[in-house]
């Protein structure tokens, strides 16, 4: 074995021991340490990457100690997931740069290493979710990625956010739940955890008859628990709190990369533990493909009913959650394709929008209020460009990452039969509309001259501190990923789908 071929374990390893030396640091050394652990697995996964590529291996099992299981775990690097864990430590790194100066006024002093102890938990368990391919151990990183979110959300301790950590942890305790007695089940029926070996049971299971309904169940346990956990409409109402009071970086971290890692372990439960087929016979896609449908539609309703920014953009997450498992519903690999480059097309739009839409208010006395962020884009330039391009993303305009993630679903929806084909052409366009009237609503306002008199009345001025470089660098390279998906999508498809051929 090629020592490249490490490289999952020892992120994994250095996320988590990272967490756990910066209890032991003041914050300002934490968030170097933070800084250097994401650079560090960034760079590795860049380097596997290549390897895998160029080598045409496809994948490969890692086997935790060299033990076989089941004395031993084991983990899976594939093209798919290095793709991902490398996008999640370049999206993960971006968030916290933008919102660093902020922290200070979010987060007591005292409480900083903590903070940074609450990313790289969060961090390895997501690494862990990407890499693993033992059941079980995919569900222990589900609790730590779930209790590592509500610390992210609680740490500002004010009111809303403790509400919101509540309400996150009670719909998070209530999905993993679910996913747990759905593991129990196949446990139970098919005496394995790791996932390879669960699947050639349940092709045994399959063919002879055996445990068809217990079966049913268990698939039903698995996908409703985890689309809870990652806010599938009409599970959502928990989300527009979380991501709309915690901390800045926070919130583009939760709505970037959290919901994503509970959608690719769903990915790979249907891939890799129970068979595409076998789920697409299930009918549990149609399901997913009428509450994608929904989503993109009322959680676009929700964002235009909103009179704050953070709220607004926290709904548009709902409708974005729709589209990927709308894509899942199409129950073809075009679909599922689309789904899985729109996972990294939000993650990078998201975040621009969260660290822009933070600019903003900050020069305007603070309000995330519509009717207070006149002129904020003048006032804060650089937020402002931020802000267009991500809105644009999210509308789909052409150059941008979001116009090819609509023309990925469009095109999958002409591959497949009329029935699943006009309804998504219809609610893609009506989506992509509302898209329009509550983002193109936002840059009318922020571009639009505040009253002078006003502005110096209620202080906006006084609170337009110099371009932090950082937050300025931080704007300008998430412009950059997203100009470059969006001109530069053909060899990321390639990564995508080859990546997914390999996944089973």
């Amino acid at each position: 074995m090629a020592f490249v071929q490490n490289v999952p374990f020892f992120s994994i390893m250095l996320s988590m021991f990272s967490g756990i030396v910066s209890s032991v640091l003041p914050g300002k050394y934490a968030r170097r340490l933070n800084y250097a652990m994401l650079l560090c697995i960034t760079a590795m996964s860049g380097w596997l990457l290549f390897y895998l590529v160029s080598s045409d291996m496809g994948s490969y099992i890692f086997m935790m100690g060299h033990f076989p299981a089941p004395f031993g775990n084991e983990i899976r690097a594939g093209i798919l997931e290095v793709l991902m864990a490398m996008f999640f430590c370049i999206i993960m790194a971006l968030s916290l740069f933008g919102g660093r100066k902020k922290l200070g006024n979010e987060v007591e002093h005292t409480k900083h290493n903590i903070y940074y102890i609450l990313c790289d938990l969060l961090l390895s368990s997501l690494l862990a979710l990407i890499y693993t391919n033992d059941l079980f151990t995919a569900y222990v990183f589900v609790e730590i990625n779930t209790i590592a979110a509500c610390g992210l959300i609680m740490i500002r301790q004010n009111g809303r956010t403790i509400e919101a950590a509540v309400r996150y942890m009670i719909m998070s305790l209530l999905g993993s739940g679910l996913l747990l007695l759905g593991i129990c089940m196949i446990y139970d029926m098919t005496g394995h955890l790791l996932m390879s070996n669960i699947k050639e049971q349940i092709l045994i299971i399959m063919e002879t008859g055996t445990y068809r309904i217990p079966m049913l169940i268990t698939i039903g346990l698995i996908t409703v628990g985890l689309a809870i956990k990652s806010a599938l409409f009409p599970f959502h109402n928990w989300l527009p709190d979380a991501y709309g009071y915690s901390t800045v970086s926070s919130a583009a971290i939760l709505s970037s990369l959290v919901s994503k890692g509970y959608i690719f372990l769903l990915l790979k439960i249907f891939y890799r533990v129970i068979g595409f087929e076998i789920i697409a016979d299930s009918h549990v896609l149609h399901i997913f493909y009428v509450f994608g449908l929904c989503g993109m539609v009322f959680g676009s309703l929700s964002a235009i009913w909103e009179n704050d920014i953070r709220r607004m953009i926290s709904f548009s997450s709902v409708a974005q959650i729709g589209y990927i498992y709308m894509g899942f519903g199409i129950g073809i690999e075009a679909g599922v394709v689309a789904s899985i480059f729109h996972i990294i097309a939000h993650a990078a739009t998201k975040s621009l929008l969260f660290i822009s839409a933070i600019g903003l208010t900050d020069v305007s006395g603070g309000s995330r209020h519509f009717q207070d962020l006149n002129g904020s884009a003048f006032r804060n330039k650089i937020a402002g460009i931020g802000f267009s391009v991500g809105c644009l993303s999210m509308v789909g305009v052409p150059l941008f990452s979001g116009f090819v993630s609509k023309i990925l679903f469009a095109e999958a929806a002409f591959i497949v039969s009329a029935k699943k084909m006009f309804p998504v052409l219809i609610v893609l366009g009506i989506s992509t509309i509302l898209n329009a009237i509550y983002f193109l609503k936002t840059l009318i306002r922020i571009y639009t001259p505040a009253d002078k008199t006003l502005v110096r009345e209620r202080g906006y001025l006084s609170l337009c501190i110099p371009e932090q470089k950082l937050y300025s660098l931080t704007i300008i390279l998430f412009i950059c990923v997203n100009i470059f998906l969006g001109l530069n999508s053909e060899p990321m498809l390639r990564l995508i789908l080859t990546g997914l051929r390999n996944f089973a």
